[in-house]
């Protein structure tokens, strides 16, 4: 079903333009059809703030739950941002204060750039320790993606991600662990998904803290887990959400940082991303830039259109089956007795009767 363009957030207009089917608010009150609304806190950078909008309000638009869906971003004053970023945030997001007075039906927390080791250290920690308890109580799920999930894991479960000593990133393999939950009904068994970091939650670390895996990789560990209650924490160690260019976008930044002296390494190509074809072209690149850079002349162009029509997208209908699923559960669960809080529509243990 639809989203509804309540605010003048950009991200709809792009959406539209791409296909996407969004009401403005006018029309969607006209009709008879229950609203969702999911609060999106972006962590990211700058940078990634649109991009990172516009991945998971088309994964929630692409839902088939009978619902209009209203979107509802906000981040942490505490993220340092650029003039330009804060003036995005200011004009098109609201603030907590603003959520929590408004409440929400579901809840999703992107990943964030960190500049050291210890989570506990970075400006976000407080802010999200309180956005991740007040959720919790008033929420009926929280959706935890990447590094938002190795936050939660470390505050909330005692469990601390373990540094992997590379950047693990690439397209994944993985395959469903438990084929009895919701989350995974009517899901390929087998699927893809992107992961891109340099610290991870390992299975035994999940089980330690009681939580449910749903989906993990050979090589990539755990993509998808739940908390001990089923439901009510829904974690993500990979992206599903990535765009087929985001991986793209993020090599070519790396060789950026290479250019300029700011990595010391070429960098390496993601696992299972390019084909032979694309990786050759790539490697008469690399040349070029070693060469550019030896004789201090300008860096050639990085032929990303060329090899963007040569990408293929191998998560996506997953990523939106699994997104389906979540949205569908969270429109059972808050259509039990709208009268009634959260908490006493469901036995808190056990939300899905499992």
């Amino acid at each position: 079903m639809p989203l509804v363009a309540n605010s003048s957030l950009p991200t709809f207009e792009r959406l539209r333009h791409e296909g996407e089917t969004v009401l403005n608010r006018d029309n969607a009150v006209k009709q008879d059809i229950r609203e969702l609304h999911i609060g999106l806190l972006n962590m990211m950078p700058d940078a990634a703030l649109a991009a990172t909008e516009r991945q998971f309000f088309r994964l929630v638009g692409e839902s088939n739950s009978i619902a209009q869906f209203y979107m509802h971003p906000f981040t942490l004053s505490e993220l340092p941002r650029s003039e330009k970023g804060r003036a995005h945030v200011e004009k098109y997001y609201e603030t907590f204060e603003q959520i929590k007075a408004q409440g929400l039906d579901a809840l999703i927390i992107t990943g964030a750039n960190v500049t050291g080791a210890e989570l506990s250290e970075e400006p976000f920690w407080q802010p999200l320790i309180e956005v991740i308890d007040w959720a919790y109580e008033n929420v009926t799920s929280t959706l935890c993606s990447c590094l938002a999930t190795h936050a939660v894991l470390e505050f909330r479960y005692n469990q601390k991600r373990k540094p992997l000593g590379y950047k693990r990133w690439g397209v994944y393999y993985h395959h469903v662990t438990n084929r009895d939950h919701p989350l995974v009904n009517g899901v390929n068994t087998k699927f893809d998904v992107p992961h891109s970091r340099y610290n991870q939650i390992d299975r035994a670390q999940f089980e330690e803290a009681g939580l449910h895996i749903l989906a993990e990789s050979k090589d990539a560990d755990v993509h998808l887990a739940v908390s001990e209650d089923q439901f009510r924490l829904v974690f993500f160690q990979g992206h599903p959400e990535y765009d087929i260019i985001s991986l793209l976008k993020e090599y070519k930044r790396e060789i950026i940082l290479f250019a300029k002296d700011q990595r010391n390494d070429y960098p390496p190509f993601p696992d299972n991303y390019f084909s032979l074809q694309i990786q050759a072209s790539l490697n008469e690149y690399k040349a070029l830039v070693i060469k550019a850079k030896k004789e201090n002349t300008e860096i050639p162009k990085f032929p990303e259109k060329l090899i963007t029509e040569h990408l293929d997208n191998t998560w996506h209908d997953t990523a939106e089956a699994i997104l389906n699923n979540w949205i569908g559960t969270v429109y059972q669960i808050t259509n039990m007795d709208r009268k009634k809080p959260f908490q006493d529509n469901i036995d808190p243990k056990n939300p899905l009767n499992l």
